[in-house]
């Protein structure tokens, strides 16, 4: 897969193309991306999608943002995945964020060379959100490109989209995060040096570096990790800001993997998130953290024996 930035083509072939922020790149991101690669392919297209970074609401109110699903990496890995033929990262700034929706479909027809446009039904662009699907039709036809739009996908009377995934993550509903991405969710990250402390009381963890001061989800959680060259890894994750040990700490991701010992650091760990034990809770000493610990573990062993 092809990654530049912003709203630039190295050619002038004519391409199939989406837009949005596709955070979490669920299943209802999923459907669009789909149908894109057959629209493409029925009119001898390559795939091109366009996504923003930051997160626009990131730019305009970062204090009041929603948290990410998905670091930029981990965004670009599942579209790859996907089999996207080219992204455009548009560095969502002030100049960006100015640019009228007239203009930014005029970039789209200038610079990209589209043919073929696919937007979910509530896309919405341009300088004050203009912009939407009747602008965007309007404008492929006085500029000979094609333009059409996907419904919502539903689940269980809910639709699918990255404020749901938000919802079941923060409520530690794995089951239901999983039918919305369509996979188990994950956070990867490098393995970077610690304080030490799950070590010196006997559960060495690997921690892992988070790309955002927010993630979607904290607690105690059966996790799966895999790291090049290793395979999969069993072990119980502690996600949040460690109360019994610090103070006005940032979140940290520490996973403690089964019967592994090896030196990891510095590698980049992809950990799955499969069933949520319990809450981050404040201990009244370092003992009773560490039986805690013991019990979380065990209880995790027990989970994969009945998971086998």
């Amino acid at each position: 897969m092809q990654i530049l930035r912003g709203l630039y083509s190295p050619d002038t072939q004519p391409v199939a193309l989406t837009i949005g922020n596709f955070d979490g790149v669920h299943l209802g991101h999923q459907a669009l991306l789909n149908e894109l690669k057959t629209s493409a392919k029925a009119r001898g297209l390559p795939t091109a999608a366009v996504i923003f970074e930051p997160h626009p609401r990131e730019f305009f109110a970062p204090q009041s943002a929603p948290v990410r699903l998905s670091s930029l990496r981990e965004k670009l890995e599942l579209l790859s995945r996907l089999g996207i033929d080219r992204v455009h990262v548009c560095r969502f700034n002030d100049r960006f964020a100015q640019m009228t929706a007239t203009d930014f479909i005029h970039a789209l027809h200038e610079k990209l060379s589209v043919k073929f446009v696919l937007i979910g039904d509530d896309f919405r662009f341009g300088s004050g959100r203009a912009g939407d699907f009747a602008l965007m039709e309007t404008a492929g036809r006085q500029h000979g490109f094609e333009v059409r739009a996907v419904p919502s996908v539903m689940h269980g009377g809910v639709r699918i989209s990255s404020t749901a995934v938000r919802a079941a993550l923060a409520a530690g509903q794995m089951r239901r995060v999983h039918d919305y991405l369509g996979r188990t969710y994950s956070i990867s990250g490098r393995v970077v040096h610690g304080d030490g402390v799950g070590k010196k009381l006997g559960y060495p963890t690997a921690n892992i570096h988070l790309k955002h001061n927010r993630p979607p989800l904290s607690g105690i959680f059966v996790v799966e990790a895999h790291v090049a060259g290793l395979g999969i890894l069993q072990g119980v994750a502690s996600l949040g800001v460690r109360p019994t040990l610090k103070h006005d700490a940032k979140p940290i991701l520490e996973v403690h993997l089964f019967e592994f010992g090896q030196d990891i650091y510095g590698k980049t760990l992809r950990v799955e998130f499969l069933q949520k034990r319990r809450d981050e809770q404040k201990f009244p000493d370092v003992g009773a953290l560490t039986r805690q610990i013991a019990l979380d573990v065990e209880n995790a062993k027990k989970w994969f024996e009945q998971h086998d």
